[in-house]
């Protein structure tokens, strides 16, 4: 993208002039690649110092026509990388657009440096009407409870300090959003003396925490004394590495694994230690393995007591040992849930689990020979890629996973993302970048912007990107193709549309089985349909090549060929699939 968006001149300010230019020159000193906005007037200083300070190089500017995508094209970025870039949203305004993503980011712990603006401060600087209404006190008070850290400078020397601090913040694990307020009166005024900026190495995040000698002894004890251990692998790192100690530590201990299609690959789903398919609920099949173990090692597993509660509300009394490892509880708050239910643990590990298994492997293998896995058959738990009985007439949400699967071979890919009617047991996860995750928050609009973000971050790394996103969450976040096209960011989206809200319609089900009405009712107020929506069109407007609505795999077969050779060339591409609505693994209802 060098040669995109350049300004008119190349000539550039030797001198920082002005207080924004601090600020566009922390994000280079602290290698910023990067930063999404939609323009406003309330960092117009800061954009012109992007521009003409720093001659929109290092970082580069992608332009985007929402804020929701402004912050989830961060958030994708971050989900390969494991490292923030900056994102701009305008005022309060613009703020209060961008909250979901942001939201999202934070469920999902992702690294985000988010700047924004208000004001100006100053009441005598303010023009009539439009600076009072997008001036705000303590702006970041619409976000604090779902960030790690914010700040309003008052100075330039506060610029360089503020944003120091919400980098180290935000890449100190665990990981989440950050957010620094640039007043517009700041901003624009102009530097009465030079400002120093050290070297930002001296000002790097923490190692993430490791375990004790004595948590290590205790843990590999427990380990020693199992005859069933399972390990659930959550978080983890997109480190080649850790990925592979994850596995020898598994095959050392002969322990079964679970992982969950929530978090980003983290152990090879073909691996025969792997116990079941990932899923967003557990199956029969992996809820005994839970039973039949007697030692539960979570590995920041997401929800640990929810995994529990899905075999037996009392889950203080699970006969097995549990051990939980995590830093999570670093950022859990009064506000929002996102800490789950509190899960029981024989022994709580304040450590980041990558770390603490590169710890705790040499321990065990030092202790003892490497063990079989006693209750594995040897072979993969994953499904062949068998199509629907009807597939020459129709497409099941399944189908869409075997077509992927089939597609790719032992090629690269990265699953940027996937909906709720993902089955999970035919496309496996080989390696760290295989697959990128849920969203976090479950914000509809997210997975375009998350697609855009994690083909920035793969752009010319020879990987595929792929992405299978519901229709409404598609419709909701399709302004986020325009960015895609405009600056060639490839990737191939697939629309599983199955003209609904399926999901509530599911719940409207599932309250009038409880108040014995009527279920046929179910879809009154949820179906997209009466008139059809035009998603191929749509993405064309974006500028995006687009087919569909394919109403058949051996259709879609052949357009997901179409759209792999366009991905080769360096655009994106899009399919609406028309889906039989349904999901492989239903939705869990309140009441059921």
């Amino acid at each position: 993208m060098k040669d995109l968006d350049r300004p008119a001149t190349s000539a550039v300010p030797n001198d920082m002039g002005w207080a924004s230019d601090v600020a566009a020159e922390m994000l280079r000193k602290l290698d910023i690649k990067y930063v999404s906005l939609n323009p406003g007037a309330s960092y117009r200083g800061f954009h012109d110092s992007l521009v003409n300070y720093l001659g929109n190089s290092a970082p580069q500017m992608l332009l985007c026509l929402h804020e929701d995508h402004v912050v989830s094209i961060a958030h994708g970025y971050a989900k390969v990388t494991d490292q923030p870039m900056a994102c701009v949203l305008h005022s309060n305004v613009g703020l209060m657009h961008g909250l979901m993503g942001i939201f999202n980011a934070w469920c999902d712990r992702m690294p985000i440096l988010a700047l924004g603006a208000t004001g100006p401060v100053a009441a005598d600087k303010r023009r009539p009407w439009i600076d009072w209404i997008h001036t705000a006190k303590d702006q970041g008070a619409l976000l604090r409870d779902f960030t790690k850290w914010d700040d309003e400078p008052r100075s330039p020397e506060a610029i360089v300090e503020g944003m120091l601090k919400a980098y180290q913040m935000a890449t100190t694990r665990p990981y989440g959003p950050v957010y620094v307020c640039l007043d517009a009166g700041l901003q624009e005024s102009k530097l009465e003396r030079s400002v120093a900026i050290p070297d930002p190495a001296r000002f790097r995040s923490p190692a993430a925490p490791s375990a004790s000698e004595v948590q290590l002894a205790e843990l590999a004890d427990m380990i020693a004394a199992a005859k069933n251990p399972l390990f659930v692998f959550g978080r983890g790192s997109r480190k080649q590495e850790d990925w592979d100690r994850r596995i020898a530590l598994a095959e050392h201990t002969g322990a079964m694994v679970l992982t969950s299609i929530r978090e980003r690959s983290v152990f090879p789903l073909e691996h025969p230690q792997h116990a079941i398919p990932p899923a967003y609920w557990l199956s029969p099949k992996a809820k005994e393995v839970v039973k039949g173990s007697d030692l539960v090692v979570s590995f920041d597993w997401v929800d640990l007591n929810g995994l529990f509660l899905q075999i037996s509300r009392k889950t203080a009394d699970t006969a097995a040992k549990i051990v939980h490892i995590s830093l999570d509880q670093a950022l859990h708050n009064g506000w929002s849930m996102d800490y789950f239910s509190l899960p029981p643990a024989d022994l709580p590990i304040n450590a980041d689990p990558d770390v603490l298994i590169a710890q705790l492997l040499p321990v065990l293998q030092k202790r003892f020979a490497k063990r079989p896995a006693t209750r594995s058959s040897g072979k993969s738990t994953m499904s062949p890629p068998v199509y629907s009985a009807k597939s020459a007439t129709e497409i099941m949400p399944r189908d869409v996973e075997i077509a992927l699967q089939l597609a790719r071979g032992d090629r690269k890919f990265s699953l940027a993302h996937t909906n709720i009617g993902w089955g999970g047991d035919v496309y496996a996860f080989r390696d760290p970048l295989d697959f990128l995750g849920h969203d976090g928050g479950a914000g509809l609009a997210a997975g375009p912007g998350i697609t855009v973000g994690v083909s920035l971050a793969l752009k010319d790394s020879g990987r595929p990107v792929v992405s299978v996103l519901g229709d409404g969450d598609f419709m909701q976040g399709v302004s986020a193709l325009w960015t895609a096209a405009h600056y060639s960011l490839p990737a191939l989206y697939i629309v599983s549309n199955n003209r609904s809200n399926f999901n509530d319609e599911l719940h409207q089900e599932a309250v009038a089985k409880i108040r014995s009405r009527p279920v046929e009712n179910r879809w009154i107020g949820q179906r997209i349909d009466g008139p059809e929506l035009d998603f191929a069109g749509l993405a064309r407007a974006q500028g995006v090549e687009a087919e569909g609505p394919v109403k058949n795999v051996p259709d879609l077969e052949a357009a997901i060929q179409r759209g792999l050779k366009i991905v080769e060339q360096g655009r994106p591409y899009l399919i609406d699939a028309h889906v039989v609505p349904g999901y492989a693994t239903p939705p869990l209802a309140r009441g059921e």
